[in-house]
């Protein structure tokens, strides 16, 4: 008995020396992590072709690190280890098994353009299958295999002077806008040779010249900003047939100034399936709506299939023997859940078979028969796999909300998906049968996340004032005693209506960073948040800033109350519309010790001219900031606003070329700080945009998470 004593007293102090020897999550683990994108399988099922996105150092310079995407393979029945299939500096993305499985078809840039790669399984170098002058994306095989869609992406002054795709020289039905001109003729080509002292021709032959050298840029356009600069060009997206046993040049499928995506072949019939921005009346910039289209490849003519005024109809999916279609559809704008719809391919709109599921879904896939559709959905912090029952319109949920299924490829049983948890942000299953369990098929995180300590979000939850179940997460830090004070972060998601949880991959470093830093943390989805439903979607209108405080802080109080935080080690963080509701926060309350705001919105008048994402404005308020009506909410829920009652020390990002929410609305925020005399400090990260904490360049990625806790620490000690 005391042999077995002291061997379970050797053991104990064996194994919590171990746990000690592993470290937390480190700033530069940022880089380790490895994303799996897209997920395809071959037709029979036992090989799952994956995108893996990894981070490499730069060769030319020492701190720079650079995404790097490839394309590998694993075996499905887990007996083999993955492997790579693309090795090239160029990358590869887009993968697609030919219907035989003998071929994979995938992207690769050729001099800054996507264009087309043909890969035999049965060994050799990659074959160049397109060199087209406006690029190739989104391939998608026939039934036998031997030709290929693809859609590419013209700018609109070219597929007029393009002799192949406008052969008549038309302009537009829609307004250009151009003041002064009617019939679009400023759209005609200008023959007349440049001259600044010639006649009006040549003048403004001369004029585009400079514009075509980039020495000015015209603008018309409604959305005129992009994500990292302002554009006044048009493009459009159109469908093109690559037939792979006559070879030559791709042939255009669709016609006219409009743009197409989501091309899908109808087995069974010489037509395809198009998603449509089709309307004949107003410039695309004006209208939000989509239509699902059918195209003859024999004559070429495109018919409506299903469309209606401020309705939008996309993601469109053909069933496998091609007789149904699913697809999505709503009203045009934002804070709404698309509906899930089913028609016969010779079906009327009056036959659409809609099936009720209040939550946002992604990743429709057709199973082996007409009876069964899955789909991913965004629900209660994770993202679900399901499974609809069509004949009797019932929906089974196949996995947690404690987890996230991202990229799927499902075939004869067998399903393939990317899974975010809590201990691992990415790597590839396989799920077979009920997909009640699964398997991993790699280990392209979990190798060093083995020697790591992580913390485990607690769940909670809580009814607000309006009803709403308002969901939240607790983390520990990593070093915690019981008995112990520790710093508390408050950090709040964007969009408004993003999710997080644990199923949501984009937060997983930043989080475990924080908390290897001796920080608690806690984050919720507040009203307005994506993942609960339509009502929940919509509980923030006309209310952005008191409400989703009162949600944000409730959870905070939750936190404390447990009684290991200590209350004068409070801070707070958030981008984008989080970083509005830091700014709003501070400005009402007194509690934090210090404060960080990224890439946010803080004046709604300006943000509805500055941001590209302007129509947030008129979508959550109702209208436009010369509308009396609408100004005084603007008035109200602008931080900016109340930036004289501002004291707390706050650091402010901004990414220079940020045109989401617009670099002024940092600058705004920081200069009335500063004149006020307040702790605040101002950082501007060169080049960056929106996505600079997600896809931005790694060395300020980096740079954002250190400057924040440096500046954290200046006050929390």
């Amino acid at each position: 008995m005391r042999k077995t004593a002291a061997w379970i007293l050797v053991s104990f102090f064996y194994i919590t020396a171990f746990a000690q020897t592993k470290e937390g999550i480190k700033v530069t683990d940022l880089l380790q992590v490895k994303s799996i994108n897209s997920v395809a399988l071959s037709p029979d099922g036992s090989k799952a072709l994956y995108a893996l996105t990894s981070i490499e150092l730069n060769d030319n310079a020492k701190w720079d690190y650079k995404y790097t995407t490839q394309l590998w393979i694993a075996p499905t029945d887990g007996n083999g280890e993955a492997y790579p299939i693309t090795t090239a500096k160029e990358g590869a993305s887009q993968g697609s098994f030919s219907p035989n499985g003998k071929d994979i078809v995938f992207v690769r840039a050729v001099n800054g353009r996507p264009q087309l790669f043909l890969l035999s399984l049965s060994g050799g170098e990659p074959k160049q299958l397109t060199n087209f002058k406006y690029g190739a994306s989104n391939p998608r095989w026939n039934a036998d295999g031997t030709a290929l869609l693809f859609t590419a992406s013209i700018n609109l002054k070219e597929f007029i002077r393009d002799p192949q795709l406008n052969p008549n020289k038309e302009v537009p039905s829609w307004n250009s806008e151009k003041p002064g001109f009617t019939n679009n003729s400023n759209l005609v080509p200008n023959t007349a040779k440049p001259d600044p002292n010639g006649s009006m021709e040549e003048v403004r032959a001369y004029l585009e010249l400079n514009e075509t050298d980039r020495m000015a840029k015209v603008i018309n356009k409604l959305n005129f900003q992009e994500e990292s600069t302002t554009s006044g060009e048009s493009s459009i997206s159109h469908v093109f047939l690559l037939n792979l046993k006559k070879g030559g040049n791709p042939v255009p499928v669709t016609k006219g100034f409009y743009s197409f995506s989501n091309p899908q072949f109808i087995p069974g019939t010489n037509s395809i399936l198009v998603d449509a921005d089709y309307n004949t009346e107003v410039s695309p910039d004006r209208t939000q709506e989509s239509q699902i289209m059918k195209v003859d490849l024999s004559t070429g003519a495109a018919t409506l299939f299903l469309g209606k005024k401020d309705m939008s109809y996309n993601g469109s999916v053909v069933s496998p023997d091609g007789k149904f279609i699913a697809f999505q559809y709503g009203n045009t704008g934002f804070a709404s859940v698309p509906a899930l719809g089913i028609i016969a391919v010779d079906g009327s709109p009056e036959s659409v078979l809609t099936i009720p599921f209040d939550r946002n879904k992604n990743s429709v896939i057709w199973g082996p028969d007409n009876n069964t559709l899955y789909f991913t959905a965004s629900s209660n912090g994770g993202i679900t796999l399901n499974k609809l029952e069509i004949p009797t319109r019932k929906i089974t949920t196949l996995t947690d909300v404690n987890s996230g299924i991202n990229a799927i490829a499902i075939k004869n049983g067998v399903a393939v998906y990317s899974k975010t948890q809590v201990t691992n942000p990415f790597e590839l299953y396989v799920s077979t049968g009920d997909f009640k369990t699964d398997k991993a098929l790699t280990h392209h995180n979990s190798d060093w996340i083995a020697n790591k300590q992580l913390s485990i979000p607690e769940k909670h939850s809580f009814v607000n004032e309006k009803g709403l179940t308002v969901e939240y997460w607790v983390m520990k830090p990593t070093n915690y005693e019981p008995g112990k004070k520790y710093p508390l972060l408050l950090e709040i998601h964007g969009g408004p209506s993003a999710m997080w949880g644990p199923g949501e991959n984009s937060m997983w470093h930043e989080f475990q960073f924080w908390c290897s830093k001796g920080y608690g943390v806690v984050y919720s989805n507040p009203r307005g948040s994506g993942g609960y439903g339509v009502n929940f979607l919509r509980a923030n209108v006309n209310d952005w800033g008191n409400g989703p405080m009162r949600d944000v802080l409730t959870s905070l109080d939750k936190a404390v109350a447990e009684g290991w935080a200590d209350t004068s080690k409070l801070a707070i963080t958030g981008g984008s519309y989080a970083g509005y509701l830091v700014a709003y926060i501070i400005g009402h309350d007194k509690r934090f010790k210090a404060a960080c705001s990224q890439r946010g919105v803080y004046d709604l008048r300006a943000f509805f001219g500055e941001g590209n994402a302007w129509r947030l404005v008129p979508n959550y308020f109702g209208g436009y900031p010369w509308e009396k009506n609408v100004l005084p909410i603007l008035e109200r829920e602008s931080p900016i606003n109340y930036v004289q009652n501002i004291t707390t020390p706050y650091i402010i990002f901004h990414g220079e070329n940020d045109l989401r929410t617009g670099v002024i609305q940092g600058e705004q925020l920081y200069k009335s700080l500063k004149v006020l005399g307040r702790p605040v400090e101002y950082v501007r990260h060169p080049g960056a945009t929106h996505e600079i904490t997600r896809s931005g360049v790694n060395r300020q990625r980096i740079d954002q998470m250190l400057r924040t806790w440096e500046f954290f620490a200046r006050y929390i000690n």
